[in-house]
């Protein structure tokens, strides 16, 4: 199990180095280096990474003989691993590296799309409505910070507490995409000549953001925390718990009410640029959440004793409360009707969609026959297929420099 505590100094002291004899060159700081990092015993804090200050004798081809000490597929595993998580190869989840590389080869950036259509509407007196403003700076107001608090618990928590080195893969993957989406918000609020200040404090000063981001916080203080551990059944179902509230809560439902607003104004032809920026994070907010979702139901697999009746109780909780405060969101948004939305609409939805989560991980519907009330989000998910949309047609959303515009 990685731990990343400061090594104790009377376990991990190196050795002296010999003396240097005269005339002799010194050592180069970077063989220093990794001198210092073989004199490491078996149980310092980078696990595996260290080199066992055990003499081994070397074979004929000058290569130490710890062949017993190659990763074997079976002790591989989600969490509590004691495989080496440097090591990719040999694969065990090998749905995690094909998600990496799905992915990899839906890469984008936001400077890519062409704003200047967005830009003359919002400057236009006429160009948009006050309640279709109000939603727009509400929508931002929301993500501008949400996908950075995604990344900081990605990297800050979430990626040293799991062992397997295919999701890590992933999980460094889904970061930097975290980083092109707060990029792309920034992109737009620049682009528009919005007030900065009043788009990213909104989530400490709007209460409808800063209620959904107090429901996320306690989640990721709980992985970012220095002391915790996995390893008991408490800590294990906390970090459990913190993924099925990311994958599943977070990026599953908080984002979708957002989604739908900004993809219904592109649907009629409005803050198109903002809008097919949306699409590109809907699609890789997508992978993240059913990523996430594998993760999940991969863990209670390997650790059934994680799967209690209590703690699926507790999850209903949240998911429960995560469906009410996504709704006061979409309420505050959009307190009149709107684009022919109204937010009555998005509560059938938003059940729609927890269900959708829940089964998903293995629990009942907890909302019995919602339906689907805008069944048009579900193709914009699909970003392969050719048609006229937005009138900036996509041919291929694969790298940048595959992007081709008509």
């Amino acid at each position: 199990m990685l731990s990343w505590d400061e090594p104790e100094t009377t376990k991990h002291t190196p050795q002296s180095l010999p003396p240097r004899k005269t005339g002799q060159a010194p050592v180069p700081a970077m063989a220093l280096g990794a001198l210092r990092l073989a004199q490491l015993t078996d149980t310092n804090p980078f696990g595996e990474l260290a080199i066992p200050s055990q003499t081994h004798e070397l074979g004929s081809h000058g290569v130490s003989d710890m062949t017993d000490r190659r990763v074997k597929v079976e002790d591989k595993r989600i969490i509590n691993g004691a495989s080496d998580v440097n090591q990719l190869v040999p694969f065990k989840y090998k749905w995690a590296w094909e998600k990496y590389l799905a992915t990899c080869a839906n890469h984008w950036m936001p400077q890519e799309i062409n704003m200047s259509r967005d830009i003359a509407l919002w400057k236009s007196p006429q160009g948009l409505t006050e309640d279709e403003r109000r939603l727009i700076k509400r929508n931002l107001g929301f993500f501008v910070t949400a996908d950075s608090l995604a990344a900081n618990n990605i990297v800050l928590g979430t990626y040293r507490h799991i062992t397997a080195p295919e999701c890590r893969q992933f999980l460094l993957r889904q970061a930097f995409e975290e980083a092109i989406h707060t990029h792309a918000y920034q992109y737009i609020v620049e682009s528009l000549g919005l007030d900065e200040g009043e788009i990213f404090n909104a989530y400490h000063e709007v209460k409808s953001i800063r209620d959904k981001d107090e429901f996320l916080i306690p989640f990721i203080d709980t992985l970012t925390d220095p002391n915790f551990k996995t390893g008991t059944l408490e800590a294990d179902q906390d970090l459990l718990k913190s993924l099925i509230v990311f994958s599943c809560l977070m990026e599953g439902l908080f984002f979708y009410v957002g989604f739908v607003q900004i993809l219904a104004l592109g649907r009629q032809n409005k803050m198109t640029g903002a809008a097919e920026q949306y699409q590109y994070i809907l699609r890789d907010e997508s992978m993240h959440c059913n990523f996430g979702i594998d993760l999940v139901n991969t863990i209670k697999l390997e650790n059934p004793q994680l799967w209690t009746p209590g703690f699926r109780e507790d999850i209903k909780v949240l998911f429960l409360r995560a469906v009410d405060l996504e709704y006061a969101y979409a309420e505050d948004t959009m307190p009149r009707g709107v684009l022919g939305l109204n937010a009555s609409m998005f509560k059938g939805y938003l059940r729609f969609i927890a269900n959708r989560r829940a089964q998903q991980i293995g629990l009942d519907a907890l909302f019995p026959q919602e339906e689907n009330p805008f069944p048009w989000m579900s193709e914009m998910i699909d970003l392969k297929k050719e048609r006229n949309f937005f009138e900036t047609r996509v041919i291929e959303y694969q790298t940048g420099g595959a992007l081709n515009w008509d």
